[in-house]
């Protein structure tokens, strides 16, 4: 692997770009802080080309307890969680299962060699033995990519767990790590994925509002046009009550949020969910320039994104 290096002086801003406003790749930094630094840019989509890259975004950044199945390019399973016990890169268990863990307490600019890192460390641990990567994010991992290691064939079945009570299976847990896995299992917010939609993700952060966090995989500008025509037309909307509230954007891809009422089970939204995702499909085929309604619109949905990284 390279080394991410600084060069000598920082890369003069091409003409018209403010040093000081985002950079046009998308990342969310200032361009002096991203292509204008002289550093190697950072990885804006670290999932891009694995077998469900919106999952692996609603994994790393918004639920709080899950797991998938992986297997690795010479056929080795790896179970892929949410997060792992103390924010734990990896661990191997007596019984030789290799678990990663998809969020990190640090990260470099390229995400997918952090965990990607973090696994070729587990892949070589000795059951049971602790696994140590070395220097995991901060200034950089350097292991391979995730890309490198996984299985492209090989699909992202995402299990939503109500507790972490995963962590602890097939062990003796002794009074510590039990109590810790309470602490933590307290702390999970209520969390379901939408059947048939991928990536979309009903939570329910307190007693008087739910959400609806959809990772979508579209291109930003693409999707966000889409979005404004559907705005604009008021067809954004899930049903009575709910309300646009707003996108993150988290590694690369756009995830639109929906407030909803928080006495509606997580099950009565597929169907809206559904007969919005087609809306939005038909919408996305449109190639037209947006009409000043829709300008507006789009405006309008930028100033609710924010970015996650």
């Amino acid at each position: 692997m390279a080394s991410r290096k600084r060069s000598s002086a920082p890369a003069a801003a091409p003409e018209g770009i403010n040093p000081k406003a985002p950079c046009p790749c998308g990342s969310g930094r200032r361009y002096k802080h991203c292509h204008g630094s002289g550093y190697a840019p950072p990885v804006i989509r670290p999932f891009e080309g694995l077998p469900g890259e919106a999952d692996w975004v609603a994994l790393r950044e918004l639920v709080p307890a899950a797991t998938a199945k992986l297997r690795t390019t010479d056929g080795r399973d790896v179970t892929l969680a949410s997060v792992l016990p103390g924010g734990a890169p990896a661990l191997v268990r007596a019984n030789g299962e290799i678990m990663l863990g998809a969020q990190l307490p640090t990260s470099s600019d390229d995400v997918s060699r952090d965990l990607g890192t973090a696994l070729a460390a587990a892949l070589e641990a000795p059951k049971g033995a602790p696994v140590d990567p070395g220097p995991v994010g901060g200034a950089g991992s350097a292991g391979p990519r995730l890309q490198e290691l996984l299985d492209p064939s090989a699909p992202l079945d995402v299990t939503v767990h109500d507790t972490f009570d995963f962590w602890l299976e097939g062990t003796e847990p002794g009074a510590a790590a039990r109590a810790g896995l309470q602490q933590a299992n307290e702390a999970i917010l209520p969390t379901v994925r939408l059947e048939g939609l991928e990536a979309a993700y009903w939570v329910r952060p307190g007693n008087e509002r739910a959400h609806l966090r959809w990772v979508r995989p579209e291109k930003e500008e693409q999707l966000l046009d889409a979005l404004a025509r559907l705005s604009a037309a008021e067809r954004i909307l899930l049903g009575e009550g709910t309300r646009y509230a707003g996108a993150f954007r988290a590694h690369g891809l756009v995830v639109p949020v929906w407030d909803l009422p928080a006495d509606t089970p997580a099950e009565d939204w597929t169907a809206p969910a559904t007969e919005f995702q087609a809306r939005l499909e038909k919408a996305l085929t449109v190639t037209t320039p947006l009409d000043a309604d829709e300008r507006r619109a789009r405006a309008g949905l930028l100033s609710r994104q924010i970015t996650l990284r």
